[in-house]
């Protein structure tokens, strides 16, 4: 991580809500912004925001968000997510959010993330998988 990620780093997104982003349940005429689809599209603006702060070989990972969704945004109409970087403690960072679409207020929160080395999570993520393959095998025999 550059020393550059400090708090008060905002980044700006806009997201189209297209059908892939809404509800689908309530039938056509409510298709609207999914809540899960909104908690994607913070983590997404949060994780480019420390992208550009971080080092060849680092990313970032989710791991708590709180999300309070207050409005319906309709489908075709686009919603714009400020992210602001509120604190870091080593590699966790913690986002602050709001997002409105062009009527009103719709949501907002906090996310935290964890700046992981890609090659390091890799190595652990494939440890856990051999692990849980030798226990499937073993439970079968």
């Amino acid at each position: 991580m550059r020393e550059t990620m400090r708090p008060g780093l905002t980044r700006t997104e806009t997201v189209h809500v297209g059908p892939d982003r809404t509800i689908a349940f309530m039938g056509e005429a409510m298709r609207v912004y999914s809540t899960p689809d909104f908690g994607r599209d913070v983590e997404m603006a949060c994780r480019n925001l420390l992208l550009e702060h971080s080092d060849k070989g680092e990313d970032s990972v989710g791991v708590r968000m709180e999300l309070d969704h207050a409005a319906a945004t309709p489908m075709r109409m686009d919603v714009t997510i400020t992210v602001t970087l509120v604190a870091r403690e080593g590699r966790r960072a913690t986002f602050d959010f709001v997002a409105r679409d062009a009527i009103e207020e719709i949501g907002r929160g906090r996310h935290i993330r964890f700046v992981v080395d890609v090659e390091t999570a890799k190595q652990r993520l494939a440890a856990k998988v051999a692990k849980a393959a030798a226990m499937a095998k073993g439970a079968a025999a």
